[in-house]
């Protein structure tokens, strides 16, 4: 509920937690965001690509170091289509109109998880043929 005097969603922030209550804060806030990223179709078929890899590397015998630069590769992934998400929110909300601006943002968004989708992809290729 607001605050009065307050327009909604423009509530006064939590007080800042401190030591290791921090760490569980911090800890909770990174699993709702997990859970908000799995609410995303774009972010589930990127965990699917990473299962696929995954799949890919254990069958043509890939070795400790290939599966930890993949690993890497898609943990990079999944941050940048997690910060995809959240600028693409923030431009809905900030303006819910179509503007220039809104949607060069989300562009660049956008543009930011196709580099690590094709990074992962000429990483796949290079492990698998050469």
């Amino acid at each position: 509920m607001a605050e009065i005097g307050v327009p909604e969603g423009m509530e006064q922030p939590e007080e800042k937690k401190q030591g290791v209550a921090h760490l569980f804060a911090a800890s909770s806030y990174s699993a709702a965001g997990l859970r908000r990223a799995l609410g995303e179709s774009a972010f589930r078929q990127e965990v699917v690509f990473f299962i696929a890899a995954l799949a890919l590397f254990f069958w043509i015998g890939a070795t400790l170091a290939e599966f930890l630069g993949l690993t890497i590769i898609f943990l990079l992934m999944f941050g940048v289509e997690a910060l995809n998400t959240a600028i693409e929110e923030l431009v809905d909300r900030v303006s819910p109109e179509v503007s220039r601006t809104g949607k060069h943002a989300k562009d660049l968004g956008s543009f930011a998880v196709f580099c690590t989708l094709v990074a992962a992809g000429l990483y796949i290729a290079y492990v698998t043929f050469f």
